[in-house]
């Protein structure tokens, strides 16, 4: 273990590194510009649509997440000025986003017991189960909830292009059994790189200036209570979320993180989930994961 990963804080670490990659710290040009303008209060829907109507290939996306079963909308929507006046600016540019991500999780097999694409269905499983959540709740903003679940772990990937071989390492390192971790990958990863796949997606959602309640979800989702009360609930249910999507399909999918898929008791309160409301959420979930990975795909 060399010296800086000992005694250097864990987000200067993160600094460092996403300083030194390109891949995964830029967005796509378009995607960056809509999400300034967005949050831009001087913004109209016209300029909104401009910039997305220079992207077929996004154009199509977003129709099509617009017209699924996702958003329920009345008839067909054939237009991206109709999508912005129906579902507004923020859930229009939450979709962009959703639909850039899917690119960042091309990298393949890393070694026999992680690969880049188990990850990427992970993190549509969580986001599908995290709307479901939202919607189930009565929660408020289902699309926000959709891609905090879908970012939470893309620390992961920061760690993969900053230092393949080292994610390799913590990887072996904490080894599966049975499909069940034998170490705790935090502890691991701060052993490896200084900090962990936590540390890195808060420094990443900071590097894309996304809302704090997104850094909160990257950087809290494994022990969503220690965050301030008042600003952990999208992390509490983005936890909640990733515990479910794991259970779902246990043959497939991301547990390297997860020694124990069992919910915080603290995260289900600050939700206000019921046990009959988790019941019912089960019973739903795979069916809702299969129409976002279609959905994404």
């Amino acid at each position: 273990m060399n010296v800086e990963t000992d005694t250097a804080d864990p987000m200067q670490i993160v600094t460092k590194a996403i300083n030194e990659i390109s891949h995964i710290a830029t967005l796509p040009e378009v995607t960056l510009r809509i999400v300034e303008l967005v949050e831009d209060p001087t913004s109209t829907a016209q300029d909104l649509h401009n910039v997305i109507s220079n992207d077929p290939a996004l154009c199509s996306r977003i129709l099509k997440v617009v017209n699924s079963s996702f958003y329920g909308l009345p008839g067909q929507i054939g237009s991206i000025n109709r999508a912005i006046v129906l579902l507004g600016l923020n859930a229009v540019k939450n979709i962009a986003i959703s639909a850039s991500l899917a690119k960042l999780f091309r990298s393949g097999q890393l070694c026999p017991t992680f690969s880049a694409r188990d990850l990427w269905m992970h993190s549509v499983g969580t986001a599908a189960a995290a709307k479901l959540i939202a919607d189930t709740l009565d929660f408020g903003a289902p699309d926000e909830a959709f891609l905090a679940g879908l970012l939470h772990d893309i620390g992961i990937m920061v760690e993969l292009q900053y230092d393949r071989n080292k994610l390799i390492e913590a990887v072996n390192e904490v080894g599966m059994q049975d499909g069940v971790p034998t170490k705790d990958m935090l502890e691991v990863e701060m052993g490896v790189f200084g900090a962990t796949h936590q540390h890195f997606g808060m420094g990443l959602c900071e590097k894309w200036k996304f809302p704090a309640s997104f850094s909160s979800v990257c950087g809290h989702h494994h022990h969503p209570m220690e965050l301030p009360s008042g600003g952990r609930s999208l992390a509490c249910l983005v936890h909640v979320a990733d515990r479910l999507a794991a259970g779902v399909d246990e043959s497939k999918g991301f547990r390297l993180d997860m020694q124990s898929i069992e919910i915080d008791p603290g995260a289900l309160e600050e939700i206000g989930m019921t046990p009959e409301k988790l019941e019912t959420i089960k019973g739903r979930l795979a069916e809702e994961i299969e129409d976002v990975e279609s959905l994404l795909s």
